[in-house]
């Protein structure tokens, strides 16, 4: 089993590398040996020392870049097929979320949800794509979804919409592009990270809603999406495309509020 999760000779490019859970992710591909190109919009010097930090028995390389721009994008790629080689697995993994009730939701915030979650993660798979296809070469993409692509969660309407349209962007490349290029999406649930723990830990309406949507009763380790994708990168996953892994804690099993005990 130890050997089916060494991840030694492969690459892995991951977009939102440098975020609160992108980086436990690169921390765990990099110790099961993976190269893992780390991408983020941080400057590049500042980029490069944090990879760097995260980095164990793989390499891990840095590269800014704007995963919204195609232009950007194509640059990325030149850089790490140049120093890495062409990615085995692709992760779209930057996204956005903000919360606002959905009647005074912002449109300027909407078009930033859905330009970062949506938009870069088909340019960033389209491209992969496209370069796997001309080189005759197998990969996978993954998706980074969440629970609430299929249970609403108050005033992140724009948010649930996107993980909704990530969710049916996976299932169409992997439907298009098999038996060579795979498709996979990891949806975690309530990750003890940035805006969730914040609220967590200084909004008890929140906290009090949050538990009891979560049966295991208690905030997701970002380990636990960490490990979900070093299951999809190993060989252990060769046979999912198309499939959606709910990593949640259970959030996804019924209504937030429901009355069951």
């Amino acid at each position: 089993m130890a050997n089916l999760l060494d991840l030694s000779g492969k690459t892995v490019l991951i977009t939102g590398g440098l975020g609160d859970i992108g980086r436990v992710v690169v921390k765990t591909l990099s110790e099961h040996g993976a190269a893992v190109c780390v991408n983020d919009i941080v400057e590049q010097r500042e980029g490069e020392k944090r990879a760097a930090e995260l980095s164990y028995r793989g390499r891990t390389l840095y590269v800014q870049a704007d995963a919204t721009d195609p232009g950007a994008v194509d640059a990325l790629f030149e850089t790490v097929d140049a120093q890495l080689g062409l990615p085995d697995v692709v992760c779209c993994h930057a996204g956005l979320v903000a919360s606002d009730p959905v009647e005074r939701f912002p449109l300027e915030t909407y078009d930033a949800i859905m330009n970062l979650n949506v938009r870069s993660s088909f340019i960033v798979a389209q491209a992969a794509a496209r370069r796997w296809k001309e080189r005759g070469t197998r990969g996978q993409l993954i998706f980074t979804s969440s629970w609430v692509q299929d249970v609403p969660w108050p005033e992140i309407t724009p948010y649930t919409a996107s993980k909704s349209a990530l969710k049916a962007l996976a299932r169409g490349f992997a439907r298009e592009l098999a038996p060579d290029i795979r498709a996979n999406v990891i949806a975690p649930g309530i990750v003890a990270v940035g805006m969730a723990k914040r609220q967590w830990d200084t909004e008890p309406g929140y906290r009090a809603r949050a538990e009891r949507a979560i049966p295991l009763g208690y905030m997701q380790p970002p380990e636990s999406v960490a490990h979900a994708f070093l299951f999809l990168c190993s060989p252990l996953a060769d046979y999912l495309t198309g499939s959606v892994l709910l990593v949640d804690g259970g959030a996804s099993l019924y209504p937030m509020d429901s009355d069951e005990s």
